[in-house]
């Protein structure tokens, strides 16, 4: 009886941890699609980019779909119409990018080299003028951030053709790899987990079949 009681106390973790080490499991697989994903990115940017603004069009449509439901759902608040205002305006820059992804991609390469721009900017003089601990990093990054938007720029717009879809790409291929490292390191965790907790097991069923559950009488002296 000890010993079915046992057993079932330790099939309980251990089904557990092979559910956790199977989702784990599941998670490096995404990583690993991901991961190709990007790299097959990398090597056809200009497929990379139309594909980033082609989805990117659909979220924008099917967000401004659903704001407008949820507007029409909340008519009687204050703030219907400006979630009507609002879904509108995404549903038609949706459509817009989708009728035209291109000329979406220029405007969304030189708005990027903007931002690259005034960060490098801003990021310099910060570091000039403060002069914190972080002094030489931030350095690098503002000169850094600069140079990439003097680049993009410099080659504008036929550098539309690969920088969105040189950063979907990296963006893939980083989160893949981050995945992966989380799938892995996970079910090594719970590996080392159930052996334990086996292992603990094991040692309390083998102490139950030896005294056998019965109370030994103690011998008059």
């Amino acid at each position: 009886m000890a010993r079915t009681a046992g057993h079932a106390e330790s099939a309980g973790p251990r089904e557990e941890a092979a559910k956790l080490r199977r989702g784990f499991g599941w998670l490096a697989v995404l990583g690993v699609i991901l991961v190709l994903a990007g790299l097959v990115g990398l090597v056809y940017t200009g497929v990379a980019t139309l594909t980033s603004m082609l989805l990117f069009g659909w979220l924008l449509l099917i967000g401004g779909v659903i704001g407008l439901l949820h507007a029409v759902q909340a008519r009687h608040t204050n703030f219907f119409w400006l979630g009507v205002v609002v879904a509108a305006l995404n549903m038609a820059a949706g459509v817009v990018i989708l009728k035209t992804p291109e000329a979406a991609a220029e405007a969304l390469t030189m708005f990027a080299a903007l931002l690259f721009l005034t960060g490098g900017v801003f990021r310099l003089v910060g570091s000039l003028v403060v002069r914190g601990p972080q002094f030489g990093w931030t350095l690098v990054q503002g000169a850094f951030g600069l140079l990439l938007g003097i680049l993009v720029l410099a080659t504008w717009p036929s550098s539309s053709q690969y920088v969105i879809g040189t950063f979907f790409s990296l963006s893939l291929l980083f989160d893949g790899l981050g995945l992966i490292a989380t799938g892995y390191g996970g079910r090594r965790i719970v590996g080392m987990v159930s052996d334990r907790l086996t292992g603990e097991g094991t040692a309390g069923t083998g102490r139950t079949e030896g005294d056998g559950g019965a109370v030994k009488p103690v011998p008059p002296e």
